[in-house]
């Protein structure tokens, strides 16, 4: 079957940008990987369309900024919908708002977090999964994007949420390169029980490259292997029709 024209990746981020580029660069690795000897460099990389927008950052108290983040995330993903094939949010705590992006019928497909985390779960056996991220994340509750996680494992949360709330806080303040930063997140990860964490938080992985004996699941990588899959699978479809 004839190659059609790459499709359009999209990312929204800004809570925090630094996130936002992160999953750009795991996209661009995933797409050389998925393509292996076929890839040729530039001509083969993805079309990928990025918007950053800051009000989004309120999503850090989401209880408290629902209204305002939610104007501003549909706007946002409006945008992103006539731009994009497919596209993603980066950042956990904002895909609490999946169920309304999915009620837009947008012309994009909608890549979300909880879903990708669900499929790797049942791909991977994982029953016991201990989960870090922001304080409306890790809570488990109302304002939780991943609160039927419980569904699929028994999850364990954050002996300390407070201190992993200011640690996300400080990555965004501070940048992933302050060398406090790691030795933080090591002594939040070492008092979990689970075997597995889940870096349910955009912003822990810029600063997960620590030694530790756990397994830590990248939720920012999961997304950027989906949101590959869907564009190179979309290449060999008919027009009109996506990829599962």
């Amino acid at each position: 079957m004839a190659q059609r024209e790459r499709p359009t990746i999209g990312i929204i981020t800004g809570s925090g940008p630094e996130a936002g580029l992160d999953l750009w660069g795991k996209v661009l690795s995933r797409n050389q990987a998925a393509l292996k000897e076929k890839f040729r460099g530039d001509l083969d990389a993805p079309r990928t369309v990025i918007l950053s927008e800051p009000l989004l950052g309120l999503s850090m108290e989401l209880e408290r900024n629902a209204e305002i983040v939610w104007a501003s995330l549909r706007q946002t993903v409006a945008a992103m919908a006539v731009q994009a094939d497919t596209f993603a949010i980066a950042c956990n705590t904002l895909n609490w708002f999946a169920p309304q992006i999915k009620a837009m019928n947008l012309p994009a497909e909608f890549v979300g977090f909880q879903s990708v985390v669900a499929d790797w779960l049942q791909q991977s056996g994982t029953k016991k999964i201990g989960i870090l991220g922001a304080a409306a994340v890790t809570e488990m509750g109302e304002w939780s994007a991943y609160r039927d996680l419980v569904r699929h494992a028994a999850v364990e949360v954050p002996a300390n949420a407070p201190a992993l709330h200011e640690l996300i806080y400080d990555v965004k303040r501070l940048g992933s390169a302050d060398p406090t930063l790691r030795p933080r997140l090591l002594e939040l990860i070492d008092a979990m029980d689970a075997d597995t964490v889940l870096l349910a938080c955009t912003e822990l992985p810029l600063i997960a490259d620590i030694d530790t004996d756990k397994t830590l699941v990248d939720v920012t990588d999961l997304v950027a292997e989906a949101l590959v899959r869907r564009s190179l699978a979309s290449q060999e479809l008919p027009s009109g029709q996506q990829a599962a």
